[in-house]
């Protein structure tokens, strides 16, 4: 597949016979191939650690590691300190 390629969300379910069942109806018409991206979650609830973990172990964010990103210092800026 070359080319433009435009997305379309939906929901679906997965069934007993790993086949996907689509909640609606596509507003394309076929035959057409197309690519599909399945989003599911690992468990039912992510807690805000696990969130932190993922992003910490993300190679999106490695580049955060490579020391022309290391800008700033302990002397930059003020303090902040929230007085609840």
């Amino acid at each position: 597949m070359e080319g433009t390629m435009t997305a379309i969300e939906m929901t679906g379910t997965i069934d007993e016979h790993r086949q996907l069942q689509l909640d609606g109806t596509l507003p394309i018409s076929g035959p057409v191939r197309v690519r599909i991206l399945v989003l599911y979650p690992l468990s039912e609830e992510w807690d805000e650690m696990e969130w932190l973990q993922a992003a910490a172990r993300s190679p999106a964010f490695a580049f955060l590691s490579d020391p022309e990103e290391d800008i700033y210092t302990l002397a930059d800026g003020e303090p902040f300190h929230d007085e609840v």
